[in-house]
């Protein structure tokens, strides 16, 4: 098991680039799958998840090249042209992937199983099988969760659905079932989430309308192949945002990161806090914004969160709970029960790790209220978490003691390179075995 080792650190600073958007990349495979035509992608992230994916759509007899680093080409079979998979598709660490192909696979005419790692074998899943079926897919879980069964040669039909948590992921898989029904799909949120399907679907071609926390999609003929241009991963510069924010001593940028609106959410929470940052160098990759993202010294101070804002940083909020850690006050999140049900629980972990380093918290159902004060040393378990093990690799930059940071192997699903750039930036972390 691979721990890390996290000496007090003086200072973050310097220029950095994080590796390209997970959420973009599982979409550009995907979407690429069944596209006509091959599909170009630049700035793919080669994490475990997305390589999961990648891997899936192959054992679907879609054929995918890499031909450099963070290129991908996928040569598109079309909406019909997937084949019976000789074994069952193994998504690894990636709960997306599999709540996606939930929906892709629910209209195909052979029967499909979706397995994963011990962790995502424990996550839910029914609450993306419970509208598949309301739209005619055949699919089981066992007690609500993975092995996922889908039974081929269902017939889909169009529904309108509003779900009852905001979701992206159920979101998109019920757009993506959307694709071969009968009639249009239409999802109504109860908060906005991120929309990445929603812009890459247009680009492919396809009729989606939003507006107003209503999408909707109309089954097309067929998706076109395009490129797609994978901007800088948010919830990865989260970490050095949050690190620049407790430990800058002169300004720090973070380039070429997606900036769509949807996922910002921690901008504005570490803004209300008192976060002195600025977006610069605006620019588009496709149908998403980027931007490069400079953060100034500057000291915080506890907040309410807004509830508003929790969907727009549903997988920054490790980070935010280190950022408030560091605050002066107390900072209240409530709302986030979606914590409960990530990688781990989230509230109930991160705040076992805030113990660990002295930091005074109390769990709430639905989230955390953090005092904030000094952190000291201590041994956390990240319990696999990828988001857990490098927040409190950034609260080394503020401990007064070495924090180590058990069960890190996860890091590499989203975040290849974390530990080279995170020491590059200036903190003193250890990979241990």
């Amino acid at each position: 098991m691979a721990d890390f080792v996290v000496e007090p650190s003086p200072a973050i600073a310097g220029r950095l680039r994080v590796p390209g958007d997970k959420s973009i990349s599982h979409r550009a495979v995907m979407f690429g799958a069944i596209a006509s035509g091959t599909t170009h992608v630049t700035g793919f992230l080669e994490g475990e998840d997305c390589l999961s994916t990648m891997k899936a759509v192959t054992q679907l007899g879609v054929r995918v090249q890499r031909p450099g680093p963070g290129e991908v080409t996928v040569e598109g079979v079309g909406l019909h042209g997937f084949q019976p998979p000789a074994a069952a598709l193994d998504m690894g660490n990636a709960g997306t992937a599999m709540r996606l192909f939930m929906g892709l696979l629910s209209a195909q005419r052979f029967d499909a199983e979706l397995v994963g790692d011990a962790s995502l074998m424990r996550r839910p899943m029914e609450r993306v099988a419970q509208p598949l079926r309301a739209m005619g897919a055949r699919i089981d879980t066992e007690a609500g969760r993975p092995p996922v069964r889908i039974r081929g040669g269902a017939r889909l039909h169009g529904i309108r659905y509003p779900m009852p948590v905001a979701s992206a992921q159920v979101k998109s898989a019920l757009l993506l079932a959307g694709l071969y029904a009968e009639g249009e799909t239409t999802v109504v949120e109860p908060a906005v989430t991120r929309d990445h399907t929603e812009r890459m679907l247009q680009s492919f071609g396809v009729d989606v309308r939003a507006r107003g926390g209503t999408v909707t999609v109309r089954p097309p003929a067929q998706l076109e192949a395009t490129r797609i241009a994978v901007p800088g991963d948010f919830s990865s510069a989260a970490f050095f945002i949050v690190a620049a924010c407790i430990a800058a001593r002169e300004p720090v940028l973070i380039e070429g990161v997606g900036v769509n609106p949807t996922r910002t959410g921690l901008l504005e929470m570490l803004a209300l806090m008192g976060a002195d940052l600025r977006l610069v160098n605006h620019r588009n990759a496709g149908a998403e914004p980027v931007a490069d993202i400079e953060i100034r010294p500057a000291r915080l101070h506890g907040v309410r969160v807004p509830e508003r804002l929790v969907p727009l940083a549903i997988d920054e909020f490790p980070a935010l709970f280190v950022a408030a850690a560091c605050a002066a006050g107390e900072t209240l999140v409530t709302g986030a029960e979606e914590l409960r049900v990530k990688e781990s629980d989230r509230i109930a972990v991160m705040a076992r790790g805030l113990d660990a380093v002295g930091v005074r918290n109390t769990v709430l159902s639905d989230g955390l209220r953090i005092e904030g004060g000094p952190i000291g040393g201590g041994r956390v378990d990240s319990h696999g978490d990828h988001r857990v093990a490098m927040s409190f690799a950034i609260a080394g930059l503020r401990a007064t003691a070495p924090i180590e940071i058990s069960d890190v192997a996860n890091v590499a699903t989203s975040f290849p390179g974390f530990a080279d750039l995170a020491r590059a930036a200036g903190l003193r972390l250890q990979e241990r075995a």
